[in-house]
């Protein structure tokens, strides 16, 4: 089983990379976001934690976490967002490693792929075997977040401007696709990479 890292900016495009993957491919796929979620639910060992640091202002009514409270709780507060961090990280690779223990168990397995934004500022690229860099022009991520988010120019600004550049993207991963113009492109682009593993219609 080959065990994959997919990072990059907001805006590139990596959760259709990784749909287009998932459909024809051998795999299985882990977001980073998402675990992160799974991990904070009441009853899993994070809430206790982010519930003494963050207080009881950024939970709904029915005990889980508000994002939205918890976003604003930390978007500003730089040590606040670290010790958040702090706690989650370290959870959602646990929850991550074991699932790779899983899968490499599993003979149906192939590829794994973790993706995260923070997959490399998160020391992610000593356990992959491959980190994968998805890039598009900030340009043409600008044009996305607007289109589709309904982002403004200032939520963009500050968001790209908390993410690696991209020298740093490029630098620390061994493949990148380009996702600036269709996705068929980019998708010609992973089967080239991908051509040894079995492919599925």
């Amino acid at each position: 089983m080959r065990l994959i890292g997919i990072t990059g900016g907001i805006g590139a495009g990596k959760s259709e990379i990784l749909s287009y993957i998932k459909q024809h491919y051998l795999c299985e796929i882990y977001l980073a976001d998402e675990v992160a979620h799974a991990v904070k639910e009441p009853g899993q060992p994070c809430y206790r934690k982010l519930v003494e640091l963050l207080g009881v202002k950024v939970l709904a009514p029915d005990g889980r976490f508000d994002n939205d409270r918890l976003a604003e709780a930390i978007f500003h507060d730089d040590k606040l967002l670290q010790n958040t961090n702090d706690i989650l990280h370290p959870a959602v690779r646990e929850y991550l490693m074991e699932k790779v223990r899983d899968a490499k168990a599993d003979s149906n397995v192939e590829l794994f792929f973790i993706e995260a934004a923070l997959l490399i500022e998160t020391g992610y690229k000593e356990v992959v075997d491959e980190l994968w860099y998805i890039h598009a022009s900030g340009e043409v991520r600008r044009e996305r977040l607007k289109k589709n988010r309904g982002y403004t120019e200032g939520k963009i600004d500050s968001i790209m401007g908390r993410q690696l550049t991209e020298e740093a993207f490029r630098k620390e991963c061994g493949f990148t696709i380009d996702n600036s113009t269709t996705l068929e492109a980019a998708y010609k682009q992973i089967d080239e990479r991908l051509g040894a593993y079995t492919w599925q219609n």
